[in-house]
C-alpha cells in the first residue's frame, strides 16, 4: 500500500434512542485493524448523510426511500406515553389511544411517528426537538408518545411512561445506499444478522493462488481419481472357471466324476500260514 492511499475504515451512522454498542463490540473483535466510527444523527437528518456518502451505512428509524436505499429491519419499538409522575394515567399498567383523547399530546418538529397529527388535544405550539417536548411534559402542560428507547434516552426523575397498545409504532433498520454496497457493509450485515465469523455468505470468497493450488495437489497424495474408480469397478473379477483350476470344494466331485464314481477296492486280508 502506498502513502497516497486511505487505510481502510468503516462510519456508521445512527439516530438517538438506537444502541449499536453490542455490533460495534462483534465488529472491534472480528475486524481489528479496521476503525469504525459512529456518527450520530438526528433521525429526520439520517438519509440525508448517507446519500451525501458521510457514513457507509446507518441504523434508521422507517420508512426510508427504498428506490435508493438498501434496508434490513431489526427490531419495531413499543410506543409509550410520556407523563408526569403524579398524573391519574400512572394508575394503570397500559393505555389506549382512546384513554388519551381528552389530553394534550404534543407532536415535536423531529417527531418519527408516520403519521399527521397525534391523537388528544392539540398542543399550543409544536416543540422544535423531542427534549423540548420532555421539558413541556414536565412542566405538567402536555403529554408525549414517544418510542420507548427515547423516553428512556431522555428520562427524569419527575416523569414516568405507559405503554399505549394500540398507538402506531417505529421500526429501526439498517440502511445504506444500494449502489454503495461493500465488502465492509457486507461484513456488517453479517454481524447484525448474527451470522458467524466463518460464515462467507453475502461476500465473494477470495480465489485461491497457484500456491495453494499445487498445496491442495500434493495433499491429495495418490489418490485415485472418479474415473480410475470407475475403471476398477468395471474390470470382471477373476474366478475359479477363467483360472482353469478347481475349487476347494468340487475337487472332490470333479475327480469322482472322472473315475466313473468307482469305489475303492477292498484290502486283503493276512495270508495263513501252511502247516
Amino acid at each position: 500500500m502506498t502513502g497516497s492511499e486511505e487505510s481502510p475504515s468503516f462510519r456508521l451512522a445512527y439516530v438517538p434512542g438506537v444502541t449499536p454498542a453490542k455490533w460495534v463490540k462483534t465488529w472491534n473483535e472480528r475486524l481489528p485493524g479496521i476503525p469504525l466510527t459512529l456518527v450520530q444523527v438526528p433521525a429526520a437528518e439520517a438519509p440525508e448523510v448517507l446519500r451525501a456518502g458521510a457514513a457507509d451505512a446507518g441504523l434508521v428509524r422507517l420508512p426510508v426511500d427504498r428506490t435508493f436505499f438498501s434496508a434490513i429491519p431489526l427490531y419495531t419499538e413499543t410506543t409509550v406515553v410520556v407523563v408526569p409522575k403524579d398524573h391519574l394515567i400512572t394508575a394503570a399498567d397500559e393505555v389506549t389511544l382512546a384513554d388519551l383523547a381528552e389530553e394534550v399530546l404534543f407532536h415535536p418538529l423531529d417527531d418519527v411517528f408516520d403519521w399527521d397529527a397525534p391523537p388528544g388535544e392539540p398542543a399550543f405550539e409544536r416543540p422544535a426537538t423531542t427534549p423540548d417536548a420532555i421539558e413541556l411534559v414536565a412542566a405538567n402542560v402536555g403529554l408525549l408518545m414517544v418510542p420507548q428507547s427515547l423516553a428512556r434516552l431522555y428520562h427524569r426523575r419527575d416523569l414516568t411512561y405507559r405503554p399505549v397498545v394500540d398507538a402506531p409504532r417505529s421500526s429501526v433498520a439498517l440502511s445504506w445506499p444500494e449502489e454503495a454496497t461493500t465488502d465492509l457493509v457486507e461484513d456488517f450485515i453479517g454481524i447484525v444478522r448474527g451470522r458467524t465469523v466463518n460464515s462467507t455468505r453475502g461476500r465473494t470468497p477470495a480465489k485461491p493462488t497457484a500456491d495453494e493450488k499445487r498445496d491442495r495437489a500434493g495433499q491429495s497424495g495418490t489418490r485415485q481419481t472418479p474415473a480410475a474408480k470407475s475403471q476398477a469397478k468395471s474390470q470382471p473379477k477373476s474366478s475359479a472357471k477363467s483360472s482353469g483350476k478347481p475349487s476347494a470344494k468340487s475337487g472332490g466331485r470333479t475327480a469322482r466324476a472322472r473315475t466313473g464314481g468307482a469305489k475303492p477296492a477292498a484290502k486283503r486280508g493276512k495270508p495263513r500260514r501252511r502247516s
